[in-house]
């Protein structure tokens, strides 16, 4: 068992989140946050004893914010809130997407500025670790007010409402929470909007987003680099000169890669006199396109790490010394509405990403069509690698596949560039993030498969290159572990069989564990 990750509101990191989710490592609240949510409670008791209007604690929500609630009704509200906004449709949410919402959402209330109880902390901790995960719809976010429809969903299971899956059984909230010793809340003022209103779900799934999209960028330029060897490619376009005339970081980092893959490769210095200039784009300009492609998850990685350990909902409750006597609330109780909860800072890097990883697919099928193509194939490949072409189709309709998910992924079109007014148009510019999350998950999967073709179809082209001659270190590896899965291609066979074993490699992270090992650290 993996030792636990302290929560602590400052340290999540998009590995943590991915531990979590897909590896069930358990957390622990650090005793400082712990303090710290105890103190936001006091504020928030303070407020509420002095009976002015403050917004999520005695007034209505969106439009209905001028509507004043009685004390008497206030733990109502809280609850009405979370059944009314648990309105959320289409799939529902895997296994690891509900982890990662409830974790970041976790991780977001620590902070200290959201107002909760210390025990409704504790019902999501003890959820998270014994395995109670929601049964939470994937649509209904607008990415402002943050995720409310899913962060609802999951919210009803603390009421012993809604449902969960808990040890492989589906089961109503009450159930399963009694399957872990919890009874339901009755939740008390703020902690329904508190519980609701943040970018958790985008978050969570833009971490995973970019543990994933790193792996994949190390198995592209490992595709690139067998395609390189067994098209009889040069690596003379990753010369650390070319780099250092151009300096962007992710460009450095593609051409090392390729270099640090195919040394010791007799493939490649068995042509070093040829008389071939150059090569086409799609080899030569890999370290360029790749390296745009991985600056794209860096500065998602960079807005990523900062919202896992931001206070998102509305208002945010600080001590009154800390902010300015506008603020609404009591001398020691400061409550501030803003929009912390909107999540444009995602959804816009999101889309980025995803058009980065489209090109990244881009530039793979067209490597691979290098290989199969007999219009443009190197002369000792034979038509799409197979022998006894047109009696056998080979990997043909590989490359069409490849070309079919390309094309969807340039179908999604971008979230973040949509706006539709709501709430009375109370809410006027929404984000779209969760969309924008949804939509760059398809688009790496897409991508992820596509480089498992490259890497397929470089793997059988291997077959007609000179035995007597060695791949890379790096690129050896990377056949040997595909060879492991896929036996060579001798007659024609159920394709997508191959195919999805390779995606599993990379999926599983058994390419970049063998890279690692042959390579004795891991590519960049």
């Amino acid at each position: 068992m993996s030792d636990p990750i302290t929560l602590d509101g400052a340290s999540l990191t998009p590995e943590a989140v991915a531990r979590v989710a897909r590896e069930n490592v358990s957390v622990v609240v650090s005793d400082e946050a712990r303090e710290a949510v105890r103190a936001a409670r006091e504020r928030v008791d303070d407020v509420v004893d002095a009976g002015d209007a403050v917004y999520g604690v005695n007034t209505g929500f969106g439009q209905l914010v001028n509507e004043r609630i009685p004390r008497e009704d206030i733990e109502q509200l809280q609850t009405n809130l979370i059944r009314s906004h648990a309105a959320g449709a289409g799939r529902e949410l895997i296994r690891e997407e509900v982890r990662a919402m409830m974790l970041t959402r976790i991780n977001a209330l620590v902070k200290g500025f959201s107002g909760i109880r210390e025990v409704v902390l504790d019902h999501l901790v003890t959820m998270l670790n014994e395995g109670v995960h929601p049964v939470v719809k994937s649509r209904g976010s607008l990415g402002a007010s943050g995720d409310l429809a899913p962060l609802a969903h999951m919210a009803l299971v603390l009421l012993g409402e809604g449902e969960a899956h808990v040890d492989g059984e589906r089961l109503s909230g009450g159930e399963a929470l009694a399957r872990v010793d919890l009874e339901p809340l009755t939740l008390a003022s703020k902690e329904g909007l508190a519980l609701i209103n943040g970018t958790q779900l985008t978050v969570g799934l833009g971490a995973l987003l970019v543990v994933d999209a790193e792996s994949l960028l190390r198995a592209a330029d490992t595709a690139g680099a067998l395609t390189t060897e067994v098209t009889m490619g040069t690596t003379a376009s990753c010369d650390p000169a070319l780099s250092a005339v151009r300096p962007h970081p992710g460009q450095a980092a593609a051409a090392r890669n390729v270099k640090r893959l195919t040394a010791e490769s007799e493939i490649v210095e068995s042509h070093r006199n040829c008389d071939r200039v150059q090569d086409a784009y799609s080899i030569r300009c890999l370290p360029q396109v790749h390296g745009a492609v991985r600056e794209a998850v860096g500065h998602l990685r960079e807005t990523v790490e900062i919202e896992l350990n931001s206070a998102t909902d509305n208002p945010l409750i600080f001590p009154g010394e800390q902010v300015d006597s506008r603020a609404s609330g009591t001398e020691s109780a400061a409550v501030l509405s803003g929009g912390n909860f909107h999540g444009e800072v995602l959804a816009l890097r999101v889309d980025y990403v995803a058009n980065a990883l489209t090109e990244l697919a881009a530039i793979s099928e067209r490597r691979t069509d290098r290989m199969v193509n007999p219009n443009i194939q190197e002369d000792y490949l034979p038509p799409f690698l197979t022998e006894h072409s047109g009696l056998r189709s080979g990997l043909m309709i590989a490359q069409y596949t490849a070309a079919s998910l390309l094309n969807e992924c340039r179908s999604f079109g971008r979230a973040s560039a949509d706006n539709t007014p709501v709430s009375g148009n109370q809410e006027d510019h929404v984000s779209m993030s969760a969309q924008a999350a949804h939509n760059a998950r398809k688009t790496l999967e897409n991508a992820r498969m596509v480089v498992a073709v490259e890497l397929l179809c470089g793997a059988q082209a291997a077959e007609f290159i000179d035995g007597d001659l060695d791949h890379g270190v790096g690129t050896a590896a990377a056949y040997d572990v595909i060879r492991e899965v896929v036996s060579p291609l001798t007659d024609d066979r159920e394709l997508h069989i191959d195919m999805a074993a390779v995606d599993d490699l990379l999926r599983a992270g058994v390419l970049d564990d063998a890279l690692a090992a042959a390579l004795s650290e891991q590519l960049e």
